[in-house]
């Protein structure tokens, strides 16, 4: 069977998910850009794997500003790019029956890095994409941004819902526009055995990376479902919220619903 993309950018790929997705997408015959803010993890990979199946760029989401010129270096290098998996992430714990403890600079840097590097991503690949029959955005996003359960964690929580929205929204923008060559895809894990739930990243968990379904587990089961062609799924306890009649299933009946009469209501007041 041919790979399901031709070369791929990963994103956040020097551990947990990306790095496993990087591996996965190797054995299946893609050639990957590995990218992260880790250059020691970045050249291991290529060692492990082989500098004709992968290579490494260096680069900190986080800083915004350096996005475009980014996307330009790699877009030029690699016009024959079809697929970028948005996948870095961090989680961080935040108290506020004690606000004194808040760390608003961990809180800042935590929607940057989940929310909106990601937007800045979209905006700086798009041009790219859209060349191509056919290119693929990946956002790995979280079931926690559909039910913000782990009330520890408040701002990652909402990071993962403004992602869910802001895809839901230009997903619908590309296909009205006639751009649906470019699909946005929405992956929403569950817990994963990664870093970021170990004791360096969350100080008030004990053995945090031993967390959830194991990463191979989760990595077979991504690929698998990307391999069916959806646009959106849930692994794990989040499943059921997709399914016809979830949850969220409702949900986005109503932003279809609430789209078209909100255009209507829209249409005699926008400029022609």
């Amino acid at each position: 069977m041919a790979p399901i993309y031709r070369k791929a950018l990963i994103l956040g790929a020097t551990s947990g998910i990306g790095e496993a997705f990087a591996s996965k997408l190797i054995s299946q015959g893609t050639h990957v850009i590995v990218v992260g803010r880790r250059e020691d993890r970045l050249d291991a990979f290529v060692q492990t794997h082989g500098s004709k199946k992968a290579i490494s760029h260096a680069f900190d989401l986080s800083n915004l500003a350096a996005i475009p010129d980014f996307a330009r270096t790699i877009t030029r290098a690699h016009p024959d790019l079809d697929c970028v998996v948005v996948n870095a992430g961090i989680q961080r714990a935040f108290d506020f029956t004690a606000p004194e403890s808040v760390d608003l600079s961990q809180l800042d840097l935590e929607v940057t890095t989940n929310y909106t590097s990601a937007v800045h991503i979209t905006t700086a690949f798009l041009p790219h994409l859209r060349t191509k029959d056919k290119a693929h955005l990946i956002f790995v996003s979280a079931t926690l941004g559909l039910i913000p359960s782990l009330i520890r964690t408040p701002n990652y929580c909402a990071s993962k819902a403004a992602l869910h929205a802001f895809i839901m929204a230009v997903r619908q923008q590309l296909v009205e526009g006639g751009q649906d060559n470019v699909k946005l895809i929405e992956v929403f894990p569950p817990a994963v055995q990664t870093e970021l739930h170990d004791t360096k990243h969350q100080p008030d968990l004990v053995d945090g990376g031993e967390m959830g379904m194991p990463l191979d587990q989760y990595t077979e089961t991504m690929y698998e479902r990307l391999q069916s062609g959806l646009d959106q799924f849930a692994i794990g306890p989040g499943e059921g919220l997709l399914k016809e009649g979830g949850w969220e299933d409702q949900r986005q009946k109503l932003f279809q619903e609430g789209n078209v009469t909100i255009q209507k209501s829209l249409s005699r007041f926008l400029k022609k």
